[in-house]
């Protein structure tokens, strides 16, 4: 049988994983009688850690939240796991996180084993990260967190907002989700005054507080990153392009995802795709890649393109002359 403090340690690190444990699994596992269990549970509640029990033939113990914050207790994995998610969040692209991430990792480093610090060393000396070409936006930990709350809490938001054109206005939106793409972090939401889906960047979003009143969330049309995708990159887009694609719509969607383009059905054997890219040139190139048939119907511009690309690799297939050799 376990010492008292050992057997508290075991039984908090039992409680600290998410699900509810009744007095007979607790007992079995601590190789103690239940009712060791239910004296040791009222001395984790002595000591701070809100332990709650439920009666009844699938009641049992659970650590809820508590008004303070108790230890926790944490297996090497899981300690490794924050260490470096610390130090991550100290370099990361949210803003007014660095200093209180490097405080936490200053506790942390203090009292982890030397088998872990070296680990975590380890990694600290031996993993170096590429610099950025450019600098990422950087985003405000407390908008994010009043994002997230008003998403949990479906609670309409009224900010104001940059576009990327500079000009300035007032919104009103449903939110729904938060997106993390890369080094910007971006907002899925319903538009009150537009009443259509927007995807906003957080760091040009300033929400006004305090927040509107709740609202009853809508279907989201399509998963949240696939709005981003979309919405991003065709935003990011210089010239658009409309083509018929010989092919069904399902055997054109296994092939591009939503930062591609959008995918209407047409019929059994075609479909249509609305595309994009910085330049007619990628635009000629990347539809010659998908791998199937196509017509393209707009923009002027790419039909000649396409038309010239194809008398160009036309030509490129003719054998030489005797002239040529």
């Amino acid at each position: 049988m376990l010492e008292t403090s050992a057997r508290l340690l075991r039984l908090l690190s039992l409680l600290q994983t998410p699900r509810e444990w009744t007095g007979a699994e607790l007992a079995e596992r601590l190789a103690v009688s239940t009712r060791t269990v239910r004296n040791d549970v009222e001395r984790l509640r002595n000591l701070g850690y809100p332990v709650h029990g439920s009666r009844g033939a699938v009641g049992g113990y659970r650590l809820g939240a508590g008004a303070a914050l108790p230890p926790l207790l944490l297996d090497d994995e899981e300690a490794v796991a924050v260490a470096i998610g610390l130090r991550t969040a100290a370099g990361g692209t949210i803003t007014g996180v660095e200093e209180t991430s490097l405080r936490a990792l200053a506790k942390l480093e203090q009292v982890l084993p030397a088998r872990l610090r070296r680990r975590v060393n380890a990694l600290q000396r031996y993993a170096v990260a590429v610099p950025r070409d450019e600098p990422g936006p950087r985003v405000d930990a407390d908008t994010l967190s009043v994002l997230a709350a008003a998403c949990r809490d479906h609670q309409r938001l009224r900010f104001d907002y940059r576009s990327h054109d500079g000009s300035e206005s007032r919104r009103e939106a449903e939110p729904y989700r938060l997106v993390n793409w890369g080094r910007r972090w971006y907002l899925v939401g319903f538009d009150i005054d537009r009443a259509d889906w927007r995807t906003f960047r957080v760091d040009r979003l300033h929400p006004r507080t305090p927040t509107g009143p709740g609202f009853t969330p809508r279907e989201l049309p399509e998963e949240a990153v696939d709005q981003v995708r979309r919405g991003v990159s065709s935003a990011a887009w210089r010239y658009r392009a409309q083509v018929i694609v010989h092919a069904p719509a399902e055997q054109l969607a296994e092939r591009i995802n939503a930062a591609i383009g959008t995918i209407t059905p047409i019929d059994d054997t075609r479909c249509q795709l609305d595309t994009g890219a910085d330049s007619i040139e990628a635009l000629a190139v990347h539809l010659g890649l998908l791998g199937v048939d196509f017509t393209v119907t707009k923009p002027a511009e790419l039909v000649e393109l396409v038309r010239a690309l194809a008398g160009r690799y036309h030509r490129a297939t003719e054998p030489l002359s005797p002239l040529d050799v």
